[in-house]
């Protein structure tokens, strides 16, 4: 049996995206059906718009998501239908050498739904990070679906699938922030303020949120900065180690994802201190160092994959953590919207409007 539900589908390079009819099979071994309830706009979706990811359009875009299960197939035994699930992008495999070796966030054959969902003309579709969720329903592998507590709002929980849990895991996980340390956060978007928010959950003394964008500095300080730097009145290096005593931070995390704003953060950190790169960057760009200065510096440079995460421990814990109310995940959607106005939320985000237009069906 198929499933006729529509979808958000970007047909090519550049162009505007649009509702279609998509077809979803039924689930088959090693995979789950889910009814979407709702799906966090983000910029991974638009670089899959304009081409920077791959050329293999038609995309089903849409991949923050959360929902309910709703089928599974022959051999799933993790999740069930009823089940409220978070999705994922990193569906570990369990026999990989990094799960051999007891690192599965490091998996390096994460697994996808092996049907294809199609549009109703039978052409095959790209599923953005193998979810494809702004759609009614989608199919994944039910390794990509994480159990969580119900009485989370999907709106809230679906934003762990990507943004969310991307910024809390690089300071938490990648940069290992801790009791007493200094930590930066350069970009202060969805992503930036998740690190922001981790780091004062995990006790930083001192958070210092970096952006040229005075509406993104005053919201850090709602997720936990205690001190803002506008990097357009001066050097945002300079300013910081002024912050830190004339040290450096222990930790800073480049949101962003630019060569210049690694660079800040490689020297903005402290002697021995951590530079962590979760903003993506973009192929043509390249970074220069001098090789001493890595060498006499110290410390590490650290790229984070989805905030170094592990979605079954992780996505429950801080679901558990929001309700709780410790992590204000409430705060991060800044609309709430419908499959038909995802194109105006590019906009908007492209603008920064938004830390996150969500779309709840």
């Amino acid at each position: 049996m198929a499933h006729e539900v529509r979808g958000v589908v970007a047909k090519g390079k550049g162009e505007p995206v649009g509702v279609e009819t998509i077809i979803v099979p039924d689930p088959g071994p090693g995979e789950a059906l889910v009814r979407v309830q709702a799906c966090g706009v983000c910029h991974t979706d638009l670089h899959y718009r304009e081409g920077g990811i791959s050329g293999d359009f038609p995309f089903l875009l849409g991949h923050e998501a959360a929902g309910v299960v709703e089928a599974v197939g022959e051999g799933v035994t993790d999740v069930a239908p009823g089940d409220f699930v978070v999705l994922n992008w990193r569906a570990v495999c369990g026999s990989c050498r990094a799960c051999l070796r007891g690192r599965p966030q490091y998996c390096f054959a994460t697994h996808n739904a092996r049907q294809k969902m199609t549009l109703a003309d039978g052409t095959e579709l790209s599923p953005a990070l193998g979810i494809g969720a702004f759609a009614e329903k989608t199919l994944v592998a039910a390794g990509q679906c994480t159990k969580v507590d119900p009485a989370a709002s999907p709106a809230a929980a679906g934003l762990l699938g990507c943004g969310v849990m991307a910024g809390f895991g690089a300071a938490v996980n990648t940069g290992g922030v801790s009791r007493g340390d200094t930590v930066a956060v350069i970009g202060c978007g969805g992503v930036g303020n998740a690190a922001i928010a981790g780091a004062n959950l995990a006790g930083a003394i001192k958070i210092i949120a970096v952006d040229v964008d005075e509406r993104k500095l005053e919201g850090a300080r709602r997720f936990g900065a205690t001190h803002t730097v506008d990097a357009r009145r001066g050097d945002p290096v300079e300013a910081i180690r002024e912050l830190t005593g004339g040290f450096g931070a222990d930790v800073v995390v480049d949101a962003v994802g630019r060569p210049e704003t690694f660079e800040q953060a490689f020297y903005a950190r402290d002697l021995a201190g951590t530079a962590v790169l979760v903003g993506v960057p973009t192929p043509e760009m390249t970074l220069k160092l001098p090789l001493l200065d890595v060498f006499g510096r110290g410390g590490a440079l650290r790229s984070s994959w989805y905030g170094d995460c592990l979605p079954s421990r992780d996505f429950p814990m801080l679901v558990s953590l929001y309700l709780q109310g410790r992590f204000d995940l409430d705060a991060f959607v800044s609309e709430t919207i419908g499959l038909d106005e995802v194109e105006k939320a590019f906009e908007k985000m492209h603008r920064g409007e938004v830390l996150r237009s969500v779309v709840v069906l």
